[in-house]
């Protein structure tokens, strides 16, 4: 076996290796058809379906095309979304549960058929996808998904084994027909495409709010200037304009973990998921003739994980365990969105604002779920019938699991709003070391400090600005999470993901002497 590779010290994702086009920031007032709130994968698949259709459409993106959670995920485009469908079936009947595979079938076709249309290189290869079980209560719970792929007449099988032979898997559900590929490829064609048919990109362009809501929508950015559209479409993971429809209070964020290593043995194709915990995802990407692992897994919600470097650890243990570990050059992390009842929202924010759309709460799958949400939202716009509107609208409320979900997610959230305010921090920022974060108390107070290989020393307010819970440091990705609602600040305080809106106060910044 060999020896595992030192973990690399800073994160970087694979996907994000590739040359990106750049935009300017938005410095005018602005009229537009369509508002796009967000580069990902479902803003810039609706602005090249709408794009097509002649509709005037700009994208505001607050920081760079294709950097956040679509330039940070394992990438399978499949519809095997973990153990799920027997679930469906029960919450929301077999017509539903048919409509939810669908759905993501369709957009595995879409990407194939436009890749062929287009003529895109981006790695594009079908491969079977596999939920295996390693203890005999989830061998129960695969031979009861796979009745339900049955009844739903999914393509596949049971198996008893996998081809790993350092896994003890016990039983296998297979899925036929998926697919991976590498997304930024093909988003980034998409996205030259939507430009070509008229279609205006602005980066460093962070939305604010949105006023005159239930009439013109204007999307006002934090800069002052003002897009006024017809529609809005919120694709910004999570809705910047999120006050209308308590999001915040209908999802949970979680973290979740991936490595990129490079092995002697012959990967044999397939991509994987373990049903038991802790889960481990497996799938390769080629890369100069050779192939590149991409091991995920380690999911937790946000600021409550233990030490979150120890989550890379362990993704690199079970790597050199499996596969043997010959060069390890890429970890990334990704944040995804859990919605109550497991469905993504897609659809009008609220009943009463029919011109303002929203796509969030992907659950980890949103190669498929974002490419469906791109074209849902584009036929809400066209005012074409589609037939997952309902299934998706995030309007629906089904008092099972909602409502036992609702409060036990809002329960937690009081929990660590309570924890933070009463912990007690003996640490001082001045114990700190070179490249350390932590809690510490300032001023009497608890804060937050971060020390850089230079010394400089940050210290900043931890109360979130959102809710006012109190952030956690993020030792692997060097941040401030909150454990309430998943906003993430810099570690001098700057906002990296939301719901929040404004960063955390800075109350100190100087070099160390």
């Amino acid at each position: 076996m060999n020896t595992p590779e030192k973990i690399p010290q800073f994160p970087k994702s694979y996907w994000r290796e590739i040359e990106l086009p750049s935009f300017e920031k938005l410095n005018e007032d602005l009229s537009v058809d369509v508002v796009i709130v967000g580069a990902g994968i479902t803003g810039i698949t609706a602005a090249y379906l709408l794009s097509k259709e002649g509709v005037k459409v700009a994208i505001l993106e607050a920081g760079k095309v294709l950097n956040g959670t679509t330039g940070h995920t394992t990438a399978k485009l499949t519809a095997q979304h973990n153990i799920l469908y027997d679930e469906l079936i029960n919450h929301f009947g077999e017509e539903k549960a048919k409509l939810y595979y669908e759905s993501h079938m369709n957009a595995i076709k879409f990407v194939e058929n436009t890749i062929k249309e287009q003529n895109i290189d981006c790695d594009f290869s079908h491969q079977d996808a596999y939920v295996y079980a390693s203890t005999d209560p989830y061998v129960d719970k695969l031979q009861t998904e796979w009745e339900a792929y049955q009844k739903l007449g999914i393509k596949g099988a049971l198996k008893d084994i996998i081809p790993f032979q350092k896994i003890h898997a016990k039983a296998a559900i297979v899925m036929r027909n998926q697919a991976q590929y590498h997304p930024l490829k093909f988003l980034k064609a998409l996205l030259k495409e939507a430009v070509k048919a008229g279609c205006t990109v602005f980066e460093n362009t962070t939305a604010n709010t949105i006023k005159n809501d239930a009439v013109h929508p204007v999307v006002v950015t934090k800069s002052g200037h003002q897009v006024t559209a017809k529609n809005v479409i919120i694709a910004s993971h999570f809705p910047f304009y999120d006050i209308p429809g308590l999001y915040f209070a209908r999802m949970y964020p979680e973290r979740s973990y991936a490595i990129g290593i490079k092995t002697d043995k012959e990967y044999p194709g397939g991509m994987y998921i373990s049903a038991d915990g802790p889960v481990r995802s497996i799938r390769y990407t080629p890369v100069n003739g050779e192939k590149l692992l991409i091991i995920g897994g380690e999911n937790h919600k946000t600021g409550q994980g233990s030490n979150t470097i120890k989550h890379y650890e362990a993704l690199q243990d079970f790597a050199e365990e499996v596969f043997g570990i010959k060069d390890y050059a890429y970890r990334w992390s990704a944040q995804d969105l859990v919605t109550l009842d497991k469905l993504p929202f897609i659809g009008p924010i609220t009943h009463d604002y029919e011109h303002i759309f929203v796509a969030t709460g992907f659950k980890k799958w949103g190669m498929t779920t974002g490419i469906a949400a791109g074209h849902l939202l584009a036929d809400y716009v066209l005012r074409r019938d589609n037939p997952y509107k309902e299934l998706y609208s995030p309007s629906r409320f089904h008092a099972d699991p909602d409502l036992k979900k609702f409060i036990t997610t809002n329960a937690d959230v009081a929990k660590h709003l309570i924890k933070g305010k009463l912990e007690y921090v003996p640490k001082d920022p001045e114990d700190l070391q070179n490249g350390e974060g932590a809690v510490v108390t300032y001023n009497g107070k608890r804060a937050g400090a971060y020390k850089d290989k230079d010394g400089k020393l940050y210290i900043v307010d931890t109360t979130c600005k959102h809710l006012g819970c109190e952030c956690e440091w993020n030792a692997a990705e060097k941040t401030w999470d909150c454990p309430c609602h998943g906003s993430r600040y810099s570690y001098s305080g700057e906002v990296m993901e939301g719901p929040t809106k404004k960063g955390l106060d800075l109350l100190k910044e100087e070099k160390s002497i």
